[in-house]
């Protein structure tokens, strides 16, 4: 793959990008046209399919092919002989090569002297400490939505297939769609979320249990959304789901009167 355009500098943003939070848009903001690699293939904030979409200038490393180089065979290889790399930039807290001995500091004083030029981003505080993936995924193991999405500078996001339910929901006046929550994305609490759904293009109001539904408990950990102001026929299709807010743990309901008054008053609390 070449990426040389002639008199411009090519620049490549190194780092692992797990969800693309704030603190890793400072990084590949840090110059035109950037080209992102991604050491990272594990994506627990954010599904590898929506991140291609929202980033498609991103390659993904091999680490197979990556682990055991060096980190002078990594620049070379890689960073320039790749990508032929003009600019780099990383986070102050990059480390690459065997063993991750290399730092941003290692990687700047090496590439100064090929004339290859190096910028090294800050850390980004929240609430006085720096965001971090490992911050948000305690935030949103802990159900903090709202300060999950503030340092990933986006609702938490996840997509997947819509599937055939019991059709309980329906019988109460509160139609869902089902989807399993994702594989590998960060674990989060269960319970009832204000969120938003989207749908050939267009936003929908909507609120979500996660969990294992307690009242007619399931195995895997399913999301069952119910759409505000929307009908239609969703089994088979992809649909994407925005949190916005926790609302509650979820409850186990004696009765299918007991879960309509609830559910009645948790579509009330959101405005």
């Amino acid at each position: 793959m070449d990426y040389n355009t002639g008199e411009k500098r090519i620049a490549v943003a190194l780092g692992d990008f797990d969800g693309m939070h704030r603190a890793h848009k400072t990084v590949i903001t840090g110059a035109d046209d950037v080209i992102i690699y991604s050491v990272n293939n594990k994506f627990t904030l954010l599904q590898k399919s929506i991140f291609v979409r929202r980033f498609p200038k991103t390659v993904f490393a091999d680490f197979d092919e990556i682990k055991n180089l060096t980190g002078e065979e990594f620049i070379n290889d890689v960073l320039l002989g790749r990508f032929n790399a003009g600019i780099v930039l990383c986070g102050f807290n990059c480390r690459f090569g065997k063993n991750a001995q290399w730092t941003a500091m290692d990687l700047r004083q090496y590439l100064e002297k090929k004339d290859v030029w190096v910028r090294i981003l800050e850390h980004l505080d929240f609430e006085g400490e720096p965001i971090s993936s490992t911050r948000i995924r305690e935030a949103l193991s802990l159900g903090e939505i709202q300060r999950a999405n503030e340092m990933l500078g986006y609702n938490f996001t996840y997509e997947a297939e819509v599937l055939q339910g019991d059709k309980r929901g329906r019988t109460i006046g509160f139609p869902t769609i089902n989807q399993n929550y994702p594989d590998g994305l960060a674990p989060i609490r269960f319970g009832v979320y204000e969120s938003r759904v989207f749908i050939d293009g267009k936003e929908y109001k909507a609120f979500t249990n996660i969990g294992n539904r307690p009242t007619w408990r399931v195995d895997n950990t399913l999301c069952e959304t119910h759409i505000f102001d929307y009908s239609g026929d969703l089994y088979g299709k992809t649909v994407r789901v925005e949190l916005v807010k926790f609302i509650r743990d979820e409850k186990k309901f004696s009765s299918a009167d007991e879960l309509k008054e609830q559910l009645n008053y948790d579509k009330g609390s959101i405005i």
